[in-house]
């Protein structure tokens, strides 16, 4: 367990050896993150605001070297914005400050059943490649930089190679079916994202089907 709060840590830990559990308590990012490394744990539970490496750096440092071990995050800080940052930084679970005790042993016991996974594949599209845990995108040997919504954007359309993809689908899977906006909200984005991954490496992945939608042509050169 990664926890800066010593109260808490110690409290959830006595709590924890009480059910059965062996657990080691860091108080710290930089202390964490190396016993993860060094450990041979089942389950970690990370606190996000930490000092030394808050638990978004911690949680993707393990994931890029290839640790998959379940990750439950807990947090003082809630709400929908950073608990998406915290799945899609490789987090297994999320669980917000106060939270029931009870709540927190049965979170980790659910963990635990499902045990650690195997690295999600990456998605390829001729030299485009996207890894959707780590949230990271490359042209070639070049990793391109994306916003959430971009990155959302590409991971659809890579996920669907070839296939002609109308407006309202692409509203309904990246943003949502209750999306009420401008529709052209779509054209902005695929603009963006072609001066990103297309326009600056000579290529038109992203093309225009004119009255239909949008496709993502793995060749497109």
């Amino acid at each position: 367990m990664v926890e800066d709060d010593k109260h808490l840590a110690r409290s959830i830990k006595r709590g924890l050896e009480a059910e059965g559990f062996a657990a080691d308590v860091a108080l710290d990012g930089i202390d964490g993150l190396w016993r993860a490394k060094e450990g041979d744990y089942d389950l970690v539970v990370l606190d996000i605001m930490l000092p030394g490496r808050n638990g978004y750096q911690v949680c993707a440092e393990l994931r890029e070297a290839g640790d998959w071990t379940p990750i439950l995050m807990l947090t003082a800080k809630d709400g929908e914005l950073d608990e998406a940052e915290a799945l899609d930084t490789g987090a297994d679970d999320y669980l917000s400050k106060p939270f029931s005790y009870v709540v927190l042993v049965a979170r980790i016991r659910a963990l635990l059943r499902r045990g650690s996974r195997e690295r999600p594949a990456t998605l390829t599209a001729g030299d485009l490649r996207l890894d959707p845990a780590a949230h990271r995108a490359w042209r070639g040997d070049t990793q391109v930089s994306l916003t959430p919504r971009q990155f959302a954007l590409l991971e659809f359309l890579m996920r669907r190679p070839g296939e002609v993809l109308s407006k309202s689908t692409i509203l309904d899977h990246v943003w949502d079916f209750a999306f009420d906006g401008d529709p052209n909200i779509v054209e902005v984005y695929v603009r963006h994202l072609r001066r990103k991954i297309d326009e600056p490496f000579g290529r038109c992945a992203i093309q225009t089907v004119r009255l239909v939608g949008y496709r993502l042509d793995p060749d497109g050169g």
